[in-house]
């Protein structure tokens, strides 16, 4: 085998510590997300002359952000996690970094549940700044791509979500067995793919929701892709050889041709006034 199969063998996922806490290349690579699409965000908010304000931008970046989180975070445990009921029941333990007074951060992030608490986000600070909720959607949906890229990257560092056995010399060796870097499959296909697709049909969208629309449904289809070499969660499996992420990427992508057509048909109403 070569360095690269046996790069979690000679790899810490830890990049440092302070004050005996642990801070680990996952949340570095998280953050360093969130600043790239909020630049980015800026950058095309400009470039695409969206009426959106730079304070408008900031209040919406605080709430989006607020609200993924909370989102990714309920929609594992309501998804996911085989202790649903212990976190309803005790919903202070849904952030809890400690376990038995030990510090090791928070782990169990849902995709979906994070788009969830996007759009609630979405709706809430498009109320307050008295802005359209498909505006602020689209301003944001270029760059997520973007943010996604460094997300996954992060859960390769972090060792998590990993693959299915292959015999491809690209494989990993996790517990013993080779299997697929997913998360990097998922970074390129999710991510750079996603966002180049949306870069060049940017400009040729006709009315408000189009790029958060075809977002999601380009998402959905990579998605759907990539979960082929993605290890199901082991509390989950498959149902007739499917995935829980596959059928969530179903969902998705029905939900959003209904809602491409939806809005499509609001335009030209609105149009005809």
């Amino acid at each position: 085998m070569n360095k690269w199969n046996l790069i979690y063998e000679n790899f810490d996922r830890v990049a440092f510590n302070i004050l005996g806490f642990n801070v680990y290349w996952y949340g570095l690579a998280y953050a360093s997300g969130l600043i790239i699409a909020l630049i980015a965000i800026k950058y095309f908010i400009i470039k695409d002359k969206y009426p959106i304000t730079n304070k408008e931008l900031e209040s919406f970046f605080i709430y989006a952000e607020i609200s993924i989180i909370l989102g990714a975070r309920i929609g594992y445990i309501l998804i996911y996690d085989t202790n649903t009921m212990y976190f309803l029941t005790h919903p202070w333990e849904i952030f809890n970094p400690f376990v038995n007074g030990k510090f090791i951060g928070i782990s169990g992030m849902s995709y979906h549940g994070a788009v969830i608490g996007f759009i609630i986000g979405s709706y809430l600070c498009a109320k307050r700044n008295k802005k359209s909720i498909l505006l602020l959607m689209d301003s944001a949906a270029i760059a997520m791509p973007l943010g996604y890229i460094l997300g996954r990257i992060g859960n390769f560092l972090n060792k998590e979500l990993v693959g299915r056995e292959t015999t491809l010399p690209i494989g990993i060796l996790v517990n013993d067995k080779l299997v697929h870097p997913s998360q990097l499959y998922e970074a390129f296909l999710e991510g750079f793919c996603v966002f180049i697709i949306l870069f060049f049909i940017r400009k040729k969208v006709k009315f408000q929701g189009e790029i958060i629309g075809y977002y999601m449904l380009l998402y959905s289809i990579a998605r759907f892709i990539v979960e082929f070499f993605r290890e199901a969660d082991s509390q989950m499996g498959y149902f007739y050889g499917i995935s829980t992420g596959q059928i969530l990427s179903i969902i998705t992508l029905i939900a959003s041709i209904i809602f491409l057509i939806f809005i499509h048909k609001l335009s030209i109403k609105k149009a005809q006034i």
